[in-house]
């Protein structure tokens, strides 16, 4: 039997961080405000700006307290209102909680894209929305933006998933007012934790900066116009999401990379989806059009089981070296919105319910090679096959 790859795996950090990382431990200069200027966190923010061609960046923490921080720069008033989508990771809504807001959620389909026509019900009493580009599915910005910015309605971008994505040659979180980027192990980059946030808005970055815990006059060192910050100056709390010099020294080198991992990844995306779907018992939805994907994983509906077949399929799969989370089957999933028993408010979405009793999530590492991938889908294929039976010839 051919051996199934390891699909937790990352890639090895760029030889070029061990000198940086050596330098900062020799120095005990971890601490992002020690430095005059040229700090790694302050240059990890100039050249990400520069990458996704926005004026300004903050590298902070995690996507979480991006998401967090956002909304607090915002200043929307306690127990606002804030959309998200009801197919996301929690830690979406609990950065809405986080910020003493109340989420409101909206219905998703089958293809992992917000529905729009019930999106566009719930905007009457909301002050913001948060877009997750869940897993890297890009709903559609055009009618998103066309909607919110009608009505006044601040969009925040959680990017976490999407980083090297693009919407119609624009690059996802660049979109909306702000968009928020991960650094956890699972995605593009990795260092283990952290986050971003970038924009072009100068007033809102500013807040966010002193939010973030730049104490006295430490945003000096951010290149953000100083009257912006001079408002905010004491007149704001500080949270101390803070990134340290250590995640920018090990995220900088990777930056370079970024191109070539997102060409690699959506071709392993593309070849596994395209075997996939010559099962008739399962379905990877299609991208939108004017959508350029960068995956690092892949998500397939099931077609035509029963609850207890998908249970089984995602053991035979299992059994078999390949694990497969079905969203809305795996205990206390993070991701089926029925389990945030945090939230004040959890409306049904029985399409996005319906939707996640069948969705199925796979790792697919940029490093893998095509045999590898191979490994994976023959996997696949094998248990939808084992589970319902054959694909019968029409007619029999």
């Amino acid at each position: 039997m051919k051996r199934v790859p390891d699909v937790h795996q990352a890639e090895p950090i760029p030889e070029s961080a061990r000198s940086a990382i050596d330098a900062l431990l020799q120095s005990g200069d971890l601490f992002r405000y020690t430095a005059p200027q040229d700090a790694p966190v302050a240059l990890l923010e100039t050249e990400f700006a520069r990458l996704m061609g926005t004026k300004y960046a903050l590298a902070v923490s995690s996507c979480s307290a991006a998401l967090f921080l956002s909304l607090k720069a915002l200043d929307l008033p306690r127990n606002a209102r804030v959309l998200i989508p009801g197919f996301t990771f929690a830690a979406v809504p609990s950065s809405v909680v986080h910020a003493e807001c109340i989420p409101v959620l909206c219905e998703v389909g089958r293809n992992y894209r917000v529905d729009l026509k019930d999106f566009e019900a719930r905007l009457s009493d909301v002050q913001a929305v948060i877009i997750s580009h869940m897993r890297g599915h890009t709903s559609d910005m055009d009618a998103i933006m066309a909607l919110c910015d009608a009505r006044g309605i601040p969009v925040i971008e959680d990017a976490a998933h999407s980083l090297g994505t693009t919407w119609g040659g624009r690059k996802i979180g660049t979109i909306g007012h702000v968009g928020c980027f991960s650094f956890q192990s699972y995605k593009m980059i990795n260092a283990g934790e952290g986050g971003i946030m970038i924009s072009d808005d100068a007033d809102l970055i500013a807040r966010a900066v002193i939010l973030s815990g730049a104490y006295e006059h430490n945003w000096k060192k951010h290149p953000v116009l100083q009257e912006a910050f001079a408002r905010w100056q004491n007149r704001l709390p500080l949270y101390n999401l803070r990134m340290s010099n250590l995640s920018a020294a090990v995220i900088r080198p990777q930056l370079p990379e970024l191109d070539r991992r997102v060409r690699d990844g959506r071709a392993n995306h593309d070849h596994v989806a395209a075997r996939l779907n010559a099962s008739p018992w399962i379905e990877v939805p299609e991208k939108l059009a004017r959508e350029e994907r960068a995956p690092d994983s892949i998500q397939f509906n099931l077609v035509g089981m029963s609850d207890d077949q998908v249970r089984a399929f995602a053991a035979m799969a299992a059994g078999m070296g390949v694990n497969v989370q079905v969203f809305g089957m795996s205990a206390d999933n993070a991701r089926a919105f029925w389990n945030w028993q945090f939230l004040p408010e959890i409306p049904e979405l029985p399409k996005t319910r319906a939707m996640l009793m069948r969705a199925c999530d796979v790792r697919l590492p940029v490093r893998l090679t095509r045999a590898e991938l191979d490994v994976i889908a023959d996997i696949l294929l094998e248990a939808a096959e084992r589970t319902v039976g054959p694909q019968r010839a029409y007619g029999t």
